[in-house]
């Protein structure tokens, strides 16, 4: 039986051990199991990535939601240190995808961050990328390697669909906070409808944004009055436009205001934000690293992930497999 491993970079032993407990539930000939590795940080900051374990002829799978600049550091350096020990293949898996935001120049003179990462992790030695949710579909084009895109729709519609459950589902509408949220609105509205039968209405958000994370103002584009809405998003920073969002649809008469998001960035004020703000709930992603308090839910990705993780050492079809909810 060939052997794959499997090695966290960021520590993240639970997510890793879920990820491998789905893996291996739908692997049919290979196993893959937990790596492990030493990294270390010199006193003038320079890093540096070993494996404990031999790579020679395996593949090798790079859990790392590289968030920071020492993490983007510590998965090329892992990247390289695979190539040089040997594997046959090198497969990081990013939950967050880092500089996902920079996917188009929006300066004269600005740079593309999105595509800077992927040239990194590509250039590195990397022969495949799994990841979760990324901010703009076009960001699978700047890579040269195969991408498994995994879409939010398949972690989030059963919470959603229990959520639904609660109410009448005519009085339960999704909501895009903006322009570019309409695509994962509507694929989450297909999905729901594909597996519940249960057809929901959309209503959008238009914002003018003056500078980053100032909102100028948002209008409503459809009738929230006495709905329980549902925002759909990708990611969640200083949390300032989500909870002014929540408090224009309250203030048009939603009943409830529930987000759905996939990343939970959440810096500087986010928490004190959220806490204090009109949400009943933010449900977001195990994707970072998140302090799950009253009013914010973590749903894993683990499951999704551990499926990717099967086709690929397997190869077997992502696309037959990712549909499949299974209660482990």
């Amino acid at each position: 039986m060939n052997q794959s491993l499997l090695f966290t970079l960021d520590g993240k032993i639970e997510l890793a051990e879920a990820i491998l407990q789905s893996a291996n539930l739908f692997s049919t000939e290979h196993e893959i199991s937990l790596g492990y590795l030493n990294k270390q940080k010199f006193s003038d900051g320079e890093l540096c990535v070993d494996f404990t374990d031999s790579v020679r002829g395996k593949s090798v799978f790079l859990l790392s939601s590289p968030n920071t600049s020492d993490a983007i550091i510590n998965l090329a350096l892992a990247i390289d240190a695979a190539k040089r020990g040997g594997a046959k293949e090198i497969i990081p898996i990013l939950p967050y995808f880092p500089y996902a935001r920079q996917d188009k120049k929006d300066q004269s003179r600005g740079p593309i961050g999105a595509k800077v990462m992927a040239e990194i992790i590509e250039q590195r030695g990397a022969t495949s990328v799994i990841t979760f949710d990324l901010h703009a579909d076009q960001i699978q084009g700047f890579f040269n390697i195969p991408v498994t895109h995994i879409e939010g729709k398949h972690v989030f519609d059963s919470y959603i669909f229990e959520t639904i459950k609660a109410y009448n589902h005519n009085e339960v509408v999704l909501c895009g906070p903006d322009a570019g949220s309409g695509k994962r609105v509507k694929r989450m509205r297909d999905q729901i409808n594909k597996r519940y039968d249960v057809n929901l209405n959309i209503v959008m958000i238009d914002k003018t944004r003056k500078q980053a994370n100032v909102i100028d103002e948002m209008i409503i584009i459809g009738d929230v009055k006495g709905k329980h809405v549902v925002i759909l998003d990708d990611m969640v920073d200083t949390a300032g436009t989500l909870c002014k969002a929540a408090e224009v649809l309250k203030d048009a008469g939603a009943k409830t205001v529930t987000a759905v998001i996939a990343h939970g960035v959440l810096s500087g004020p986010a928490y004190n934000r959220i806490e204090n703000s009109m949400l009943t709930e933010l449900v977001i992603s195990d994707s970072l690293e998140t302090i799950e308090e009253q009013k914010i839910t973590v749903v894993s990705v683990a499951q999704q992930i551990g499926m990717a993780v099967s086709a690929s050492i397997n190869n077997l079809s992502y696309e037959a497999l990712k549909s499949i909810k299974t209660v482990y």
